[in-house]
């Protein structure tokens, strides 16, 4: 699937919501007094979205990788952190909190990741590199793909199918069995006035 905006990805919106949660979680008692680790968490959940924003906007595939692990660099310092405070008896209280964040960067580690290696394996520069012929011709490409997925899927299903009918046959436990092996009705080919 391709997008036209970074606001409409999925990792994107994930890492939004991720640095709003800890934006306001970092407001909780137990910040206080703790030097700069309110500060630092938040500037490094916000550097998620805000990295995925930058390489998006790019325009190049490259940049785009570049940025993407940066962001994926940024969610390893979050999940850094919150491992730190999970250690400390401090935190205590905050456990579940933790335990729900780390979880939250790693799944957009993941994401960062899939959308990294897809965008490796693509033949495709980046917008800035696009003009209408090579767009074009791309997007041709990506529909042939889709239609050949579509039609490779249909094709297994029905020998799948044709497989099973067969099977049925053979075994003699379709109805239909006899009925399609028998000559159609009116057929006098085999008949003694046809000899």
């Amino acid at each position: 699937m391709t997008y036209d905006r970074f606001e409409d990805t999925p990792v994107w919106q994930a890492a939004a919501d991720l640095a709003a949660a800890v934006f306001d979680w970092v407001e909780h008692p137990a910040f206080r007094g703790k030097g700069d680790l309110a500060d630092q968490l938040q500037r490094a959940v916000l550097s998620i979205s805000n990295n995925i924003a930058e390489g998006f906007e790019r325009g190049t595939t490259n940049e785009l990788l570049l940025f993407l692990y940066y962001a994926r660099g940024s969610a390893g310092e979050v999940r850094s952190m919150l491992g730190v405070m999970e250690r400390s008896a401090h935190f205590r209280d905050l456990k579940s909190q933790i335990s729900n964040f780390k979880s939250r960067c790693e799944s957009i580690s993941r994401q960062i990741r899939g959308w990294a290696n897809s965008l490796k394996n693509s033949d495709i520069s980046g917008q800035r590199h696009l003009n209408d012929q090579s767009r074009r011709a791309y997007e041709n490409r990506q529909h042939r793909e889709e239609h050949q997925k579509r039609m490779d899927t249909f094709n297994q299903e029905l020998l799948t199918r044709l497989e099973a009918q067969r099977q049925a046959r053979q075994a003699g436990d379709s109805p239909t069995a006899a009925r399609n092996d028998a000559p159609p009705h009116g057929d006098d080919s085999h008949s003694a006035d046809n000899s």
